[in-house]
Formats: structure tokens, sequence, C-alpha cells
């Protein structure tokens, strides 16, 4: 049970998003430009840092519904669980195994992250933007799997719920709920 009278039955951060849609409309506005607005980066390529900062957050809606929209865009499951299991070792691009890097810093603490691992993520090819975008991304998430998890929502383990919200972010984009 929630921490607090959330909306029952959603599931995540769409039941504080429905508590407080005040909040939840710029929330949203924020993962749709970081994860679904064009980009030098794939939508794949972005969800899969939302994904890793997720797991690495232990979030396990985030992980799971990112998870999802990641497989979506990238139609391989198996590199989600390769890149939350180790991302060094998964079948991906040496310049997102620099981002992340980054990213995993971010995650545990910003001042962590140095200019050996940027110069590291430009080598490989990284834009200045792209740079940027991932540490907003990893940012980003630490703040919504922190909501989820401190407001203790409803995360239920329904595979096939977070398969069809996964293809609702990857299609549509995070604007509207896939709980409508």
């Amino acid at each position: 049970m929630a921490h607090i009278a959330l909306p029952e039955g959603l599931p995540g951060i769409s039941s504080g998003f429905a508590f407080r849609p005040e909040t939840a409309k710029p929330m949203r506005e924020l993962a749709h430009v970081l994860l679904h607005e064009p980009n030098s980066l794939t939508p794949g390529e972005r969800e899969l840092i939302a994904t890793y900062v997720s797991s690495q957050n232990n979030c396990y809606f985030c992980q799971t519904s990112h998870g999802a929209a990641a497989a979506c865009h990238l139609g391989d499951e198996d590199v989600v669980r390769r890149v939350k299991l180790d991302f060094t070792n998964a079948p991906i691009s040496s310049k997102l195994k620099a981002l992340l890097a980054i990213a995993g810093k971010v995650q545990r603490d910003g001042k962590l992250v140095t200019a050996e691992d940027v110069k590291r993520a430009r080598d490989e090819g990284a834009s200045d933007i792209e740079i940027h975008d991932t540490v907003l991304i990893a940012a980003a998430f630490c703040m919504y799997n922190r909501y989820v998890d401190g407001l203790d929502t409803w995360q239920p383990h329904n595979d096939g719920m977070y398969t069809k919200m996964g293809r609702h972010l990857a299609e549509k984009g995070y604007l509207k709920s896939s709980q409508e």
C-alpha cells in the first residue's frame, strides 16, 4: 500500500501523476523531450540509459517499463537484459558504453563524472548534446525512480502490462498516460 492515498489501480509513476497533475505535466514533458523527441541518440539508446539508471536504483517499475520501451525500439529484449546486467559486455556501441559509464556515475553521484569519462565518450563519437542528455536522463531518472519508490507506489509484476506500456511509450511518447 502506498504511503499516501494515491488513486487505486494505477501502477508506478502513473498514480503519482494522477494524484498531482500539475506536477505531472512538466515531468511528462521532460521525459518526452529526453526520450522521445528527435535526437542524435536513438530513442532505443536513450531508453537504455533510463533503464540502466533505473536498474541501478533498483526501481522495478521504471526499469521494467523503460526496458519494455527500449526493447520495442530495438526489437531485442535480450540486449536490454544484458545492459542491465553488465553493459560493458552487452552488444551495444562503444559510444553507448561510454555514455552508460557516465550515466552510472551520475546515478551514484554526479561529482564522480571526470574529464576522462567525457573524453572517452567524445573519443567514441559522442557529441556534447549526447553527453549533456545522458547526464540529464540519468539525473532525471534518479528523480523519477525516487518519486515512484519514495511513495511506495503499486508496482505489479505483470509482464503483459509492461509490454503494453513500453509499446505506448515507444510509439506515442510521454505526454499522455498509457493507463488511459
